[in-house]
C-alpha cells in the first residue's frame, strides 16, 4: 500500500509539472482518439512520424508502416508521412495545409492520397525549391506502390530537411498509450533545470524574432524608396494608352509596367521575412524593363537589350554596358552599368552609388551589412550577385553559414524543425495542384 501511495505522488508530481509546461499536453498525448479525418491523423503524426489511415492500410501494411517510422526516428528528424484515402474527407487542395496547421509542428509533411503524392515543409526546415524538387523526383517514371515511393522520398529527405525530432515523439510504451520515454526526459527537464532549458529557447528564438523585425524595417526604407522612385518614373512618362501613334506594343508595355508596380506594393505590403523582398525588387526590375523598352518604342530608337540593372543603383535602370570597378582596398570586376554611370568611370570619377543608413552613417549598400542581400538578390538574380559583391562586406557575409540559416532564407518566424509552432505557418508559400493517379501530383512546396 504504501509503495502503491508512493507510486501515485511521483506521478502526480511529474503530471503537474509537465501541466506546467508549454506543449505537455502534446508530449502526453494519448494514442487512442475518438477524432476523425485531419484531427485523427494530426493527433497520430504528434506521437509519431508516420500514420496510415486504416481504409489505407493495403497501401502500407503495418510492418512497412514501423519500419518507415523507426527510420525516420532514428534519423531523429521531423519529417512526417501520412498515408490517406482518396475521399472527401481530404480534399486535394486542402489536405497538406491542414495537416500541417493541426499537427501545429514545423516540420516537412508527405502525404499520400490515394495514388497521388504530395508534400510541403516549412521554410526552417526545406527551401520550398527543395521539396518540390525531392517531390518530383520520387514521381518520376511510372506509378510506384506507396512502400516504395514513401521511403525513396523519406531517404533523400533525411539528408537535407533541419531540425530535430519533436520531443512528443518519445518511445511509446508496450500498452500503446503515453510515450513513457518523452514523460520521463521532459519530466527530468523540468526537475533538474527548473524550467531554465526551456527559458534559454524562448530567449533564443525571441532573439531570433527581434533580429526578423528589425531587418524587414531597415530593407522596408529601402524598398519603399524603389517603388516610389519607380512610380515617379511611371508619371514622368505621361503616356496615355489612347495618345496619337500609341500601339498595341507600347500599350503592353505600359501594361506591364503597372503590373509591375501593383505587384511590388502588394508583396512588400505583405513581407514578414527578409527573403520575401526578392519578390519585389525583381517586380520592379522588370516593370523598369518594360519602361524602357516603351520609352524605345515611342522615340522610334532601337529597343534595349534585356540586361541586369545598374549594380550602383538599380533605380538607374537598365545597364547599358559592362564596365571594370573595383570597391575600396577590393579587386577589380566587370559590373554592369548605366551610360551615366559608364560616363564617369571612363572620366576617372566615382560613381553615383546606392545608399544606405547604418550606425555609422550613410554607407554604400553593399558595405552596409547582410540585411541588404534579399533587396539586392532580386535585382541581380541568376547566381551573378556573389561575383559582383565579391570583396565587399555584404559579398563576404553572404558566404557565411550564418548569412545563409538566417538573413539569407530560412530566418521563419523563429522557430526550428521540431518546434511546436502551432498554426503559425504561411500556407500562401504551398504551392500545389492536384493529386493525380500514379503520383502525378505536379507541385510540392513549403511554409
Amino acid at each position: 500500500m504504501r509503495t502503491r501511495l508512493i507510486s501515485v505522488r511521483m506521478g502526480s508530481v511529474l503530471a503537474g509539472l509537465l501541466l506546467a509546461l508549454p506543449g505537455a499536453a502534446l508530449v502526453a498525448a494519448p494514442r487512442a482518439s475518438a477524432a476523425t479525418g485531419v484531427a485523427a491523423v494530426a493527433q497520430a503524426l504528434q506521437e509519431g512520424p508516420v500514420y496510415v489511415d486504416p481504409r489505407a492500410e493495403a497501401q502500407l501494411p503495418e510492418a512497412e508502416a514501423d519500419a518507415l517510422a523507426q527510420k525516420i526516428k532514428d534519423a531523429g528528424k521531423p519529417v512526417f508521412v501520412a498515408v490517406l484515402p482518396a475521399t472527401g474527407e481530404f480534399p486535394q487542395d486542402k489536405v497538406l495545409s491542414a495537416v500541417r496547421a493541426e499537427t501545429g509542428i514545423t516540420g516537412l509533411y508527405a502525404v499520400r492520397l490515394g495514388d497521388g503524392f504530395n508534400a510541403g515543409a516549412d521554410r526552417a526546415v526545406m527551401p520550398a525549391n527543395a521539396v518540390h524538387n525531392l517531390a518530383e523526383a520520387v514521381k518520376t517514371g511510372g506509378p510506384v506502390d506507396a512502400g516504395t515511393q514513401l521511403n525513396n522520398f523519406v531517404d533523400q529527405a533525411l539528408t537535407q530537411v533541419k531540425g530535430g525530432a519533436p520531443a512528443s515523439w518519445g518511445s511509446v510504451g508496450e500498452d500503446g498509450g503515453t510515450p513513457v520515454a518523452g514523460l520521463v526526459a521532459l519530466g527530468a527537464v523540468a526537475v533538474v533545470g527548473g524550467g531554465g532549458a526551456y527559458a534559454l529557447v524562448r530567449r533564443n528564438r525571441q532573439k531570433k524574432e527581434e533580429a526578423r523585425r528589425e531587418a524587414v524595417e531597415r530593407l522596408s526604407v529601402v524598398v519603399d524608396e524603389d517603388i516610389t522612385a519607380f512610380g515617379e518614373e511611371l508619371d514622368r512618362l505621361d503616356f496615355h494608352p489612347g495618345e496619337p501613334g500609341a500601339d498595341d506594343a507600347m500599350r503592353k508595355d505600359y501594361e506591364q509596367g503597372l503590373d509591375s508596380y501593383e505587384k511590388a506594393k502588394r508583396i512588400m505590403g505583405s513581407v514578414r521575412y527578409p527573403e520575401e523582398v526578392t519578390g519585389v525588387t525583381q517586380a520592379l526590375e522588370d516593370g523598369r524593363f518594360a519602361l524602357a523598352t516603351l520609352d524605345a518604342r515611342r522615340q522610334r530608337r532601337p529597343l534595349p537589350e534585356r540586361r541586369s540593372p545598374c549594380f550602383f543603383d538599380p533605380r538607374h535602370g537598365p545597364s547599358t554596358e559592362d564596365a571594370s570597378w573595383a570597391p575600396a582596398g577590393g579587386a577589380p570586376r566587370t559590373v554592369p552599368v548605366c551610360a551615366a554611370d559608364a560616363v564617369r568611370l571612363r572620366d576617372g570619377l566615382d560613381p553615383a552609388v546606392r545608399t544606405v543608413a547604418t550606425e555609422h552613417g550613410p554607407r554604400p549598400y553593399y558595405d552596409a551589412g547582410p540585411a541588404y542581400g534579399p533587396w539586392a538578390g532580386g535585382y541581380f538574380g541568376g547566381g551573378m550577385l556573389p561575383g559582383l559583391l565579391m570583396g565587399t562586406m555584404l559579398g563576404s557575409m553572404m558566404s557565411s553559414p550564418a548569412y545563409a540559416s538566417d538573413l539569407g532564407g530560412g530566418m521563419g518566424g523563429g522557430f526550428e524543425g521540431g518546434d511546436v509552432s502551432g498554426a503559425d505557418f504561411n500556407p500562401s508559400d504551398f504551392g500545389g495542384g492536384d493529386f493525380g493517379g500514379g503520383g502525378g501530383f505536379d507541385g510540392g512546396g513549403g511554409w
